[in-house]
């Protein structure tokens, strides 16, 4: 083998560099990987409304000028009206069952400020002015899913450590009333030690009246005797 043929052939030394970029080179090549990134996604966004556009075009069952289905979906119906009529200042009375066989925890001088965000009735309720029920704030939401045909309910409350609780129907209201399912959850208990204990629940929402409404939650708990009861019941009166 020649010189040559060995010189071309030797494996060459990887050698550290000792030397570190600058913090202006740093935020320069970061600036340019965020400037790049910025530019791929309007393209990407144009793209997709480019695709959507033409979508729509080639559909020879949408007319010219006709509404997205999204647009179709997002106009209010029957059901956002229903909920718009419940906006306003509400007197609660809360019932608490903590056992099947337990006389109600009953708490009054609460009160429930409902508004429309959107399409969603959002529920704020709270100790009344001057009342003697220690503050919290008990928060809901109610809307329903038109593309889904079925109604969407999730509620949150300071009073007991369970955290966000979402709930769903199987369709859509049965007269006055929306039958509302909850994810399954543990619940804390009522006593000095944590129970943890395993809880499927519902909630039936009614309106029996323009001036009243009535939430009822009824729990099954995992203790083996598969026993289901009222466990709350909030009573609703329009404030004059």
């Amino acid at each position: 083998m020649s010189i040559a043929e060995k010189t071309v052939l030797r494996p060459r030394r990887w050698t550290p560099s000792t030397s570190r970029p600058s913090t202006a080179n740093i935020a320069g090549r970061y600036a340019t990987g965020v400037h790049s990134m910025g530019s791929r996604s309007v393209i990407l966004i144009a793209l997709l409304c480019s695709l959507a556009a033409s979508a729509r075009a080639a559909d020879p069952s949408s007319p010219a000028g006709a509404p997205s289905a999204a647009e179709q979906m997002s106009r209010p119906g029957p059901e956002e009206t229903a909920l718009s009529l419940q906006v306003g200042t509400w007197e609660v009375v809360a019932s608490l069952w903590p056992a099947p066989d337990a006389q109600p925890i009953v708490s009054r001088g609460l009160v429930a400020q409902r508004s429309m965000i959107g399409r969603m009735l959002q529920e704020v309720m709270q100790p009344a002015p001057g009342s003697a029920v220690p503050d919290f704030r008990r928060l809901d939401y109610l809307d329903y899913d038109r593309v889904e045909g079925r109604w969407k309910y999730v509620s949150m409350d300071t009073r007991f450590p369970v955290s966000i609780m979402p709930a769903w129907s199987s369709g859509p209201a049965q007269g006055d009333s929306i039958t509302l399912q909850f994810q399954p959850q543990a619940f804390v208990g009522f006593g000095s030690a944590v129970a943890g204990r395993f809880m499927i629940s519902d909630m039936v929402v009614s309106t029996p009246a323009p001036d009243r409404v009535v939430k009822e939650q009824h729990v099954t708990m995992a203790d083996g005797t598969g026993r289901r009861w009222l466990f709350v019941r909030y009573e609703y009166m329009r404030r004059p």
